[in-house]
C-alpha cells in the first residue's frame, strides 16, 4: 500500500526544514541545499578558507533550515582532537561538588569543550567501569576525585591511553597533576579561632571514612589541640548530610555534654548540627560554636549564618579546569600540584563559651 502526500504537506515539510526519512542532516545535505561543495560547507563551519560573504550566508541559511549540528566525533577522528572532558566525582549530591562543577563547566565550555559528569559513590569497582567507559568512548581529558582504594593500575591505564588527567581533592599519585585544598592548615585555623574565643572542649565533627582529606583535616585540629593544651580530642563520625549531622550532634551532646565547640568536616554536616542545636532550644554561636568547611551558598543564608572555612568553590572549579587545559596544551610539561588556602569567614555560629556571640 502506498501513501501519497499532498503538495501542501511536502511544502510544509520543506519550509520547516525537516530532514527526510532517509536520515539526519549531514554536510552533504547542507551542501546540496546551499548549492555548494562539501569542502566549502566545512570551511564555512570551521571559519577557514577564502569564502565570500554571499556563500557564507547561503551555507548558514542551509544549516539553520536543516537544523544541522556538526558531528564532533567525526571531527575528532579527522583532527585527532577530542573536545569532551570527563569529570569523575564522589557524592554528586553534595552542594560543594555542584558549585565546583559550575566553575569547571563555565571555563571549559567557554573554551569549546563539553563536560560529562559521573559519580563513583566512592566505589572502586564502579570507578573502574567508568574509567574504562571513558576510554572506550574517548575523552579529551579527565578531572577525577579518586576513590579511597584506587589501585595503581587505574593510573597506568590512563597513562597508557595518554589521557590528560588532573586529580581533585585527593592527591594519590605523584605522576598526575593535582588541585586541592590545604586541609590541615584550614582546620588548624578553625581550631585556633575557637581556642582564641576561650573554648577548651572542642570536637572534630563529621565524616566517616578516613579519606586523605579527612585525615589531613583531623591532623590540623589535633595539632592546635596539642599546641594549646586543649582537652583530649573527640573525633565524632557523621555521614556528610544534614540529617546525619542532626542525629550525630544529638548523640555527641548526650555523651559529651562538656563540648562547647565543633570543627566540622563540611558545611552540610555543620548545618545539620546547627539544626540539632536549635531543635534542642540552644543557639549556635551562643551555647555551642560551630565552624563549617567549604562556604557553600547555603552557609551564608542559613539561620544563623554559618562561620566556615571558605574555599571559594566556583574559583576552585575554574582553577581545576585551567590546570587540565594547560596539560592538554602542553602534554610534556612537569607535573604540577596546586593547593589553595581556605579563608576563615566569621559569621554568627561562633562565640565565646560564656554565651557571648561574636559580632
Amino acid at each position: 500500500m502506498k501513501f501519497h502526500k499532498s503538495g501542501k504537506e511536502w511544502r510544509n515539510r520543506y519550509i520547516m526544514g525537516m530532514p527526510s526519512m532517509s536520515g539526519k542532516p549531514t554536510l552533504s545535505t547542507v551542501a546540496k541545499e546551499a548549492g555548494v561543495s562539501v569542502p566549502t560547507v566545512s570551511q564555512v563551519l570551521r571559519g577557514t578558507g577564502r569564502i565570500s560573504e554571499q556563500t557564507r550566508f547561503k551555507v548558514m541559511q542551509a544549516v539553520e533550515k536543516l537544523r544541522y549540528v556538526p558531528d564532533s566525533r567525526a571531527a575528532a577522528m579527522r583532527s585527532g582532537e577530542n573536545r569532551e572532558i570527563g569529570f569523575i566525582i564522589n557524592q554528586l549530591q553534595n552542594p560543594f561538588n555542584a558549585e565546583v562543577m559550575g566553575g569547571v563547566v563555565d571555563l571549559l565550555e567557554a573554551e569549546g569543550y563539553l563536560v560529562s559528569v559521573v559519580d563513583t559513590r566512592d566505589d572502586a569497582d564502579r570507578q573502574r567501569r567508568l574509567l574504562e567507559t571513558f576510554i572506550r568512548h574517548g575523552r579529551g581529558g579527565l578531572l577525577w576525585v579518586p576513590v579511597m582504594d584506587t589501585p595503581p593500575e587505574s593510573f597506568a591505564l590512563l597513562k597508557a591511553h595518554r589521557i590528560p588527567t588532573v586529580t581533585f581533592l585527593r592527591n594519590v599519585s605523584a605522576d598526575t597533576d593535582h588541585v586541592g585544598v590545604r586541609n590541615a592548615e584550614a582546620t588548624a585555623t578553625a581550631t585556633a579561632h575557637l581556642a582564641d574565643l576561650g573554648h577548651r572542649h572542642i570536637a572534630y565533627f563529621g565524616g566517616t571514612d578516613m579519606t586523605i582529606v579527612r585525615r589531613e583535616r583531623i591532623a590540623g585540629y589535633e595539632r592546635i589541640r596539642a599546641e594549646r593544651g586543649l582537652a583530649p580530642a573527640i573525633i565524632w563520625d557523621s555521614a556528610d548530610n544534614k540529617l546525619a549531622g542532626l542525629e550525630a550532634m544529638m548523640s555527641l551532646r548526650a555523651i559529651h555534654p562538656q563540648v562547647t565547640a565543633i570543627v566540622c568536616n563540611g558545611d552540610i554536616v555543620a548545618l545539620g548540627a546547627c539544626l540539632a542545636l536549635i531543635r534542642s532550644g540552644l543557639q549556635p554561636g551562643g551555647d555551642i560554636s560551630v565552624i563549617g568547611f567549604d562556604d557553600i551558598q547555603d552557609a551564608a543564608v542559613a539561620t544563623p549564618p554559618l562561620t566556615t572555612m571558605a574555599v571559594h568553590t566556583h574559583k576552585l572549579g575554574r582553577k581545576l579546569a585551567r590546570v587540565l587545559l594547560d596539560r592538554i596544551n602542553e602534554p610534556d610539561m612537569p607535573t604540577t600540584v596546586s593547593e589553595i588556602s581556605a579563608e576563615l569567614l566569621i559569621r554568627n555560629t561562633t562565640g565565646s563559651p560564656s554565651g557571648r556571640k561574636l559580632r
